[in-house]
């Protein structure tokens, strides 16, 4: 098995033996046969055991166990003691926080130590049950990808052995290890499958799961050729502009993986397979101008396209008064200056002169909402903001930056657009509010 082990390694490219590596051990039958393997293959490492303190005597039994295996190797052996109280304050699973302790400290000790690489010791089943759990998740290709070999610091160089191999490897080499009586219980999800589904899979399939690696493995090619296929396809149709992304919604049509596609799209940014589900249903209905929402994106049915753009438009109200010289909003900065009615008049949309008499203290700047009405400069009559914008063809995206300033309940301004008729400055107008835009 050694043999096999070192032609694996140098194969995958995993090890190499002028490195020096920390080996998460438990003192179970898995890491120990690791800690072997490495030892007569000649592989520097030092050892990492996390003492949970939660089967009491069992658990400071593994360690002193660790502690032993260290001498007998001649290797460095650090552990990490537990508060068992550390479970009752976090607000998840016993399972979870143990992982995330367990990891966070090898992160920690593998950089402060120097050391190449953290080496765990999954196996064949392990990354089986992995993938299994994945599925059952609905995790969708990438749950048959299971675990890699390498990712970032973690190594994992025994994933092609079984565990039975490992073992009879520790049983021919008469080397003793710990055995945790928790990975009897079947509580654990994980414990489930390898209690219960594997050994009624053996017993009627006895190469069942060899052929469901298999099975897997091909399934993995298949989603490695999806990927490519998503990369270019993202490529040649997401266009860029800013911070937002647009699709143009006719690339959909007759496309056999647009559920796939738009999911690997969207996914990243808050989205999930419901969310995909009722955007094909809203394209399918036509419904235009329909808008979804993650927690930090938007996507906006908009015409011919499906716009992907940041939601880093909120900003609360902005309270003006008479004598303010000044306003800032996430959009704009402007200079408020008092004026007399003998000013020439400035048309710059993002500019408004306003007849200052006609206005109520103090003024609110705040985000248009549907429902809001103004008398646009020019007509005699009010129309629904959402529709002035509508006529302006304003791209939805665009909508939401759009910002109004009231006067005692009334539209004076749609910013960046126009003024009300209302609040006009005319020939008699003896004070003027000019707001100008000021650029940096």
């Amino acid at each position: 098995m050694v043999e096999r082990f070192i032609q694996h390694i140098r194969t995958k490219n995993l090890l190499d033996e002028n490195n020096k590596y920390l080996l998460a051990i438990s003192g179970g039958a898995d890491s120990v046969c690791l800690g072997q393997l490495l030892f007569q293959a000649g592989i520097d490492f030092e050892m990492a055991h996390v003492n949970f303190r939660l089967r009491g005597e069992e658990s400071d039994g593994d360690e002193a166990f660790v502690r032993h295996l260290g001498k007998i190797w001649s290797k460095t052996v650090h552990v990490e003691q537990v508060d068992p109280e550390v479970y009752k304050e976090k607000n998840s699973s016993t399972q979870m926080i143990a992982r995330k302790i367990r990891y966070e400290w090898f992160r920690k000790l593998a950089k402060e130590r120097g050391l190449e690489a953290i080496l765990t010791a999954h196996h064949f089943e392990d990354q089986l049950e992995t993938i299994m759990l994945n599925l059952l998740r609905g995790t969708g290709i990438e749950g048959v990808f299971g675990m890699a070999e390498r990712k970032e610091e973690l190594i994992r160089p025994l994933l092609p052995f079984h565990k039975i191999e490992l073992e009879n490897y520790l049983i021919e080499r008469a080397q003793p290890w710990r055995m945790d009586s928790s990975n009897e219980k079947s509580d654990y999800k994980r414990n489930f499958l390898r209690n219960e589904v594997f050994p009624l899979i053996l017993e009627k399939f006895p190469s069942g799961l060899e052929s469901m690696d298999q099975s897997f493995h091909r399934i993995k090619d298949t989603g490695k050729a999806f990927f490519q296929l998503y990369g270019q396809w993202k490529k040649e149709h997401v266009q860029f502009e800013g911070e937002n992304q647009y699709l143009p919604m006719r690339i959909l049509e007759g496309l056999h993986s647009k559920s796939s596609m738009l999911y690997y799209w969207l996914r990243d940014y808050g989205f999930n397979t419901a969310d995909v589900e009722d955007l094909l249903k809203a394209l399918e209905e036509g419904h235009s101008g329909k808008v979804f929402q993650s927690d930090g994106y938007f996507l906006n049915l908009d015409r011919e396209y499906i716009i992907l753009s940041k939601n880093d438009f909120e900003w609360e109200p902005v309270e003006l008064l008479s004598e303010d010289i000044a306003m800032e909003f996430k959009f704009g900065h402007y200079d408020i200056l008092q004026m007399s009615g003998k000013d020439p008049l400035d048309k710059d949309p993002w500019n408004a002169m306003l007849d200052k008499d006609k206005l109520s203290f103090p003024l609110i700047l705040r985000k248009w909402e549907l429902g809001d009405k103004f008398m646009p400069l020019g007509m005699k009559k009010e129309k629904k903001i959402s529709d002035f914008l509508i006529d302006l063809k304003i791209p939805m995206v665009e909508k939401r930056k759009i910002a109004v300033l009231e006067s005692n309940g009334e539209i004076v301004w749609v910013v960046g657009h126009r003024i009300s008729d209302r609040f006009k400055c005319s020939k008699e107008s003896n004070r003027i509010l000019y707001f100008k835009r000021r650029f940096p």
